[in-house]
């Protein structure tokens, strides 16, 4: 099946790697760091001599990509550090380094404080273990001097906007775009999920996108579109798409370009974050919105197809959210089906007593109207019996001037 690679991961990879191929060398860096890097990136891009604590596999296009820039970045550093040679790189030395990027002494290429040192930490110690697998294999031992490395994570900064922020950039985008961001932000989905979605993707009249596994980072999955829908069916429908039709009409970074000029014509242009504004905002955006309607922990990880619970704490974090249980909280979903069979049973065992009710109701009528009937037999043989017994009282000459006269 097609998959759109928007951010040409492959081709800028594939083109890095003809290039070096010439030269096997790395602009910028020595010699011995660019033999490791290049050895390195392509050992991962056929997943080899990984390390026992990490995910089997050939990495990514985007994941190759970002680990040999940030490596080259490191190999940079070092080398103005006076270190010629990573392998002979102490522990104390590769603190230091780290240290100083976390503190701000060293900044990125435009002067800026690094935003996250713990992905370039993770970084250097899958290369280092990526290196002592190697030279294990040689039986050679290397001693692991990134174990007590610091991976914490910084806070990461973002964008944030309510739904009704989202209404209002939806009602200014352009035609292609807004049913997009409206599907961007009910699902969540990741920019290069979203770019794979393609009509065939939804179901059950368009209220339900599955998230394929070959497009997706983590896994695949399926969610309930709750807002999005009637505008995903009806742009749909107007437009004539086919099933292997993308949603998504533009490239990505016409997506951001547009994107940005709506940010700052919508909200607040006193903001700097709002003067780039991209669609991974949209990622943002939807967490802080669903965070709260969501009771499972579990459900939301599933929608956002996230593996660990980091970001949802941060979100939580973020908001500001207090502590709202309740006692009905208290009761485990086992409790609950327990109640509901219990209560299904009452109600069952109403039902037959209402039956039961009802047929000696019917009982009872019955008996009252030949009750009644009983009653209205009796009352006529007692005028029956009251008219034969006045008869009898008649003295008999009487009776029998009566009959003469009749002669």
């Amino acid at each position: 099946m097609e998959k759109r690679d928007p951010y040409h991961s492959k081709e800028r990879f594939e083109s890095w790697l003809e290039k070096i191929s010439e030269t096997n060398k790395i602009d910028g860096i020595n010699a011995i760091h660019s033999k490791l890097i290049i050895n390195y990136v392509k050992d991962m891009s056929l997943g080899l001599n990984i390390s026992k604590v990490s995910k089997k596999g050939a990495r990514s296009y985007i994941r190759l990509h970002t680990m040999r820039m940030r490596l080259t970045y490191l190999m940079k550093l070092f080398e103005k550090r006076g270190i010629e040679d990573i392998r002979e790189v102490d522990s104390k030395t590769l603190h230091k380094l780290f240290s100083d990027m976390r503190e701000g002494v060293l900044t990125t290429r435009t002067g800026q404080p690094f935003k996250s040192t713990r992905d370039y930490v993770k970084n250097f110690k899958a290369f280092w273990h990526w290196y002592m697998k190697v030279m294990r294999n040689k039986k050679k031992l290397v001693e692991d001097v990134t174990e007590d490395l610091d991976t914490r994570g910084e806070k990461p900064k973002f964008v944030y906007f309510t739904d009704k922020d989202c209404e209002k950039i939806i009602e200014k985008a352009s035609y292609d775009l807004k049913p997009f961001l409206a599907l961007a932000f009910d699902s969540g989905a990741r920019n290069t999920e979203l770019a794979n979605v393609k009509v065939s993707d939804f179901s059950n009249d368009f209220k339900e996108l599955n998230i394929r596994e070959e497009t997706s980072k983590t896994f695949g999955r399926k969610m309930k579109l709750m807002i999005c829908h009637t505008q995903i069916k009806d742009y749909v429908e107007k437009l004539s798409l086919k099933n292997e039709d993308f949603i998504l009409r533009k490239s990505l970074f016409m997506v951001n370009k547009e994107l940005r000029k709506l940010g700052k014509q919508i909200l607040n242009p006193e903001q700097t974050k709002f003067k780039s504004l991209s669609l991974y905002d949209f990622r943002h955006s939807s967490a802080c919105f669903w965070l709260p309607k969501y009771k499972s922990e579990s459900a939301l990880k599933y929608r956002f197809g996230w593996k660990r619970t980091d970001m949802i704490h941060y979100y939580t974090e973020f908001l500001g959210m207090k502590d709202t249980i309740t006692q009905d909280d208290l009761y485990t979903d086992l409790t609950k089906t327990e109640l509901e069979k219990q209560l299904e049973e009452q109600k069952k065992e109403f039902a037959k007593a209402e039956g039961e009710k009802k047929i000696m109701q019917d009982k009872i009528q019955t008996m009252e109207n030949q009750m009644r009937k009983i009653a209205e037999v009796t009352d006529l043989l007692a005028e029956s019996s009251k008219k034969l017994k006045d008869y009898d009282l008649v003295p008999k000459k009487q009776k029998q001037t009566k009959s003469k006269n009749n002669v």
